[in-house]
């Protein structure tokens, strides 16, 4: 059979294993059993064994659970509350006032949380019900919120950015690190918007609450703390060298259990809820994670991945016109696969042309990043869609459209970074330099 046959059938297999409502992790490991069975001499069954075991073995793996668990715990605490608190004062003379606590809460939740849907639903449960007693729109409080969230991929410690490296062979800490800058740019970008939404609709805005003082605002400040401490051990544990992605994890849970008994929210059902969560979220994770190994493998063995490249090769695509394909193909899959899944299933297809392409894999997985949270904000199957849709009952097609300008937002930053690459490089050369 050719190559386009082959692509063909397994494509089709894969989208009807799908269909019948099969877990993805399992359905990724059938496809590419049928694909070894059928077009590669090795047998199948050993290569599942070595591949998986080899693929959930992985010491760099280890971040990613204790990452999960620390938002668990955290989701669990009243820190989003606290955060409101400390932030509402110093939003009340911007634009749009109230509204940017959307985007500075999901940005300071996302730096200890590294999950999208985890941060949506943690900010959205503190600050939907208050801006809607104090009036705001409902399509510009969701709408922010939807787009806020998904900075809980960028900014690091991100779970995306763990099954990136994993699955490209990158630093994990260089991926932390590459993710500030945009993820910066990004919030910056989307406040920017909500001042212009603010500009052109002055009568929506609610009045500014009663004139707080400089002193006031400072003493209301304390209530970040807590969290603001908790990402400098994280973060400033693995940027200043003193430990790895895997040991700043276990220095976050440790963080947040801490925080959790001195709020006085630790007891031993949330403990057990919060163990349980991020057992559960993982172990989805793993399985996906196993399976796309699996996958990935049998692609190899069978050739697809070095005839797709010589293939994108062969029709002269330049730098620019290769990432516009491959971010429209992104969006398309993110239709119907969460990101995690979209990462693990085409990156080992499409690391080696891009690499063939000149791309920097650090510089391409923060690209990617931001094309799978435009993909999170798209139906049917984006998942803070799906989080804000159990939180307001509002119809998914409803909070899409509320959420669109955000997503031009982040096509916005895409374009950006590429053209100013060092938007994301640039840090973690100075952090190279230092080491």
């Amino acid at each position: 059979m050719s190559d386009v046959a082959i692509t063909a059938l397994l494509v089709a297999a894969l989208f009807l294993i799908l269909g019948s409502g099969v877990w993805i992790g399992l359905t990724l490991s059938g496809v590419a059993w049928i694909g070894m069975q059928l077009f590669s001499s090795r047998p199948a069954g050993d290569a599942m064994a070595v591949t998986i075991w080899g693929s959930s073995s992985s010491w760099t793996l280890t971040a990613l659970p204790l990452f999960v668990w620390m938002g668990e715990i955290l989701f669990r605490t009243r820190l989003s509350q606290d955060m409101f608190r400390g932030l509402a004062p110093w939003m009340q003379a911007l634009p749009g006032r109230l509204l940017h606590v959307n985007v500075a809460g999901c940005a300071i939740f996302a730096a200890v949380s590294g999950s999208s849907a985890a941060t949506c639903a943690t900010i959205g449960k503190m600050s939907l019900p208050e801006l809607k007693t104090r009036g705001y729109p409902d399509d510009i409080s969701i709408g922010s919120l939807a787009g806020a969230g998904t900075l809980g991929l960028l900014i690091p410690p991100s779970i995306i950015m763990i099954v990136y490296g994993v699955s490209a062979e990158v630093s994990i800490a260089q991926l932390f690190i590459a993710g500030v800058l945009p993820g910066i740019l990004l919030a910056g970008l989307f406040s920017g918007y909500l001042m212009l939404w603010a500009w052109r609709h002055p009568q929506l805005v609610p009045p500014a609450d009663a004139h707080v003082s400089l002193r006031g605002k400072l003493r209301e400040s304390r209530h970040l703390i807590p969290v603001v401490v908790l990402i400098a051990a994280v973060l400033g544990s693995i940027y200043g060298g003193i430990a790895t992605a895997t040991e700043a994890a276990a220095i976050g849970v440790v963080g947040a259990l801490a925080i959790s008994a001195a709020q006085g929210s630790l007891s031993w059902q949330t403990f057990k809820d919060s163990l349980l969560g991020g057992t559960r979220l993982y172990c989805m994770i793993a399985l996906i994670l196993a399976g796309a190994a699996f996958l990935t493998l049998s692609m190899g063995y069978i050739g697809l991945p070095r005839h797709l490249a010589e293939w994108i090769g062969t029709l002269g695509l330049t730098q620019w016109q290769l990432l516009i394909a491959v971010a429209l193909f992104y969006i398309v899959l993110g239709c119907f696969l969460d990101g995690i899944s979209m990462v693990v299933l085409t990156i080992g297809v499409l690391l080696p042309t891009i690499q063939k392409a000149a791309i920097d894999p650090l510089w391409f997985g923060i690209f990617v990043v931001l094309v799978v949270e435009m993909a999170q904000i798209t139906p049917p199957v984006g998942f803070n869609l799906f989080v804000l849709q159990g939180m307001t009952r509002r119809e998914i097609g409803w909070i899409a459209r509320a959420a669109l300008p955000f997503f031009v937002a982040m096509c916005v930053a895409i374009g950006l970074i590429y053209l100013l690459p060092g938007l994301v490089t640039w840090l973690p050369a100075q952090m190279r330099g230092a080491g």
